[in-house]
């Protein structure tokens, strides 16, 4: 099963990560703020992430890992 883990300090919100999932299962965590004040992007279903790593690609900032 795999998995992603976003560094939150780097993460600005910007939000390509989420369009570029082709299951849909990242948002924007509307209900966490940074320390750069974004709120920053989170998986909400890791059982059906397939770890295609789209999301990593898109990320400017570098800030998502997938893990496999």
């Amino acid at each position: 099963m795999a998995t992603i883990r976003v560094d939150d300090k780097y993460c600005k919100g910007c939000g390509l990560c989420v369009d570029a999932c082709p299951k849909h299962i990242i948002i924007l965590d509307k209900s966490r703020m940074n320390s750069k004040g974004y709120h920053p992007a989170g998986l909400i279903d890791g059982a059906e992430c397939s770890g295609c790593a789209s999301c990593a690609s898109m990320c400017p900032d570098a800030a998502i890992t997938v893990e496999r």
